[in-house]
């Protein structure tokens, strides 16, 4: 059968034919949209969601609806990477004084250096375990000291502090949810003391207590730790330090300062600080 009797068993035009068979060839237009979105989806990890894709993209000047981008990743079959994995690792048999719950859930702060938070972790590393205490400040959600260790002595929970910056105005810093005995330990309660902190433990066993460091460690082991097999604990600490530094503090966004990165936050209450001007000439 030849084009023109098959245009006419059809009841189509030859020129209509050689137009659909030219579109066919024709290589697909890519969509600008699409492309930034999938590039912004990767450059975070594959691990932002609607809400933070969204606010990542106006960051480019790149406007859109939240259901937009949730349909555009659907399309694109963008979804968030995480795998949950738990381990018992907390220690409370012991006969150590627990502070009050002074901070009782006050996470947010008007101020830097007001309030801490503080908790350890563990990462899983073909070497054994890696356990990371961190502490938080809560104005900013910025982490303000951290260390790692091996093992969980004592030491790797006072150390965390003793690595701050300490401000010069006490501040209270809540310890772990489930008052180990490390956080209880007197080298700890003496470095509390030496530096004018005032000590705070949230209830036992209630996580709500400390859900903004919970918080942290889900973060970074849904976009970090859970994805890497670590051979060593030399790795997975660079690749902690990195996270922390590079990622956490510099570029994820926050929904609860307004999508931005602490570091960006504090530059930009910062700036917004007034300017008192002395009465005296």
């Amino acid at each position: 059968m030849t084009i023109q009797q098959g245009c006419q068993l059809l009841g189509v035009s030859r020129s209509g034919w050689y137009a659909a068979r030219r579109r066919v060839r024709q290589p697909k237009t890519l969509c600008g949209t699409r492309v930034r979105l999938r590039s912004v989806f990767e450059a975070t990890g594959q691990c932002y969601g609607s809400r933070r894709l969204r606010q990542a993209l106006a960051g480019q000047g790149i406007e859109m609806g939240r259901h937009r981008v949730r349909s555009l990743m659907k399309e694109l079959q963008l979804k968030p990477v995480w795998k949950p994995k738990f381990i018992h690792t907390t220690d409370s048999n012991h006969n150590l004084p627990v502070y009050e719950n002074v901070l009782d859930r006050q996470f947010e702060q008007a101020e830097a250096n007001r309030a801490w938070v503080s908790d350890i972790t563990y990462i899983r590393t073909l070497s054994g375990w890696l356990y990371l205490a961190v502490v938080l400040d809560l104005y900013s959600r910025k982490i303000v000291g951290w260390a790692m260790a091996p093992n969980m002595p004592a030491e790797l929970v006072w150390h965390r502090l003793a690595d701050c910056h300490c401000p010069a105005s006490p501040v209270a810093v809540p310890d772990r949810t489930f008052r180990p005995g490390q956080s209880t330990s007197h080298e700890y309660r003496d470095l509390l003391v030496r530096h004018g902190f005032q000590g705070s433990m949230s209830r036992k066993g209630n996580c709500w207590d400390n859900a903004v460091m919970e918080r942290f460690f889900l973060n970074l082991k849904m976009e970090r730790a859970w994805r890497r097999q670590y051979a060593n604990h030399a790795e997975a600490i660079r690749d902690a330090t990195d996270y922390i530094v590079n990622c956490y503090n510099n570029r994820r966004l926050h929904s609860s300062l307004g999508y931005l990165p602490p570091n960006g936050f504090e530059m930009k209450m910062e700036v917004q600080q007034p300017i008192c001007v002395s009465d005296k000439s």
